[in-house]
């Protein structure tokens, strides 16, 4: 894969803390983002780099995605929020996820994990549980594509949800 890549991010959390017998309605907030990253390869694991900026505040956020063979997905973040969320097929990692407003104590445990790496592309499917304060808060998805900047025709006819 090239070094100049562009990544699609889609996230979907549903809120599991709204009992909906009870009259709430459940959330269901799905995101997407398609920004240029930089890509390398080392020692066998994937790197994506790219950065972030959150509409009407100052700064932004570096975000470095890791993968690690079929079973692992780092994602940190560092700037106006930092985090370190590792995501491990049937284990619950915890991390501290700070922002401008305070700091929260995240648990992520995930249900499934789905890797596929080929010569220009890597998808990644992840399926799981994230608590605040060990309080369950929502269960969520993401899925990525990780797609060199030469494949752009490609990718216009590609959904995010391609993953194979």
């Amino acid at each position: 894969m090239t070094k100049d890549v562009l990544v699609s991010i889609s996230g979907k959390h549903i809120d599991i803390m709204n009992d909906p017998a009870e009259g709430y309605e459940t959330g269901d907030d799905a995101i997407e983002v398609v920004t240029p990253a930089n890509y390398y390869c080392r020692n066998g694991k994937h790197y994506i780099i790219y950065d972030e900026v959150f509409e009407g505040m100052t700064g932004t956020v570096k975000n470095k995605i890791k993968i690690t063979g079929t079973d692992m997905v780092e994602i940190m973040k560092s700037g106006i929020t930092s985090s370190h969320m590792i995501f491990e097929k049937n284990k619950k990692n915890l991390t501290y996820y700070k922002t401008p407003y305070g700091q929260m104590l995240v648990g992520v445990n995930t249900r499934n994990m789905e890797i596929s790496v080929g010569n220009d592309r890597i998808g990644v499917l992840v399926d799981y549980e994230l608590d605040v304060n060990h309080e369950p808060l929502a269960d969520c998805k993401i899925k990525m594509n990780i797609m060199s900047k030469e494949n752009v025709d490609w990718i216009k006819g590609a959904s995010p949800e391609y993953v194979s």
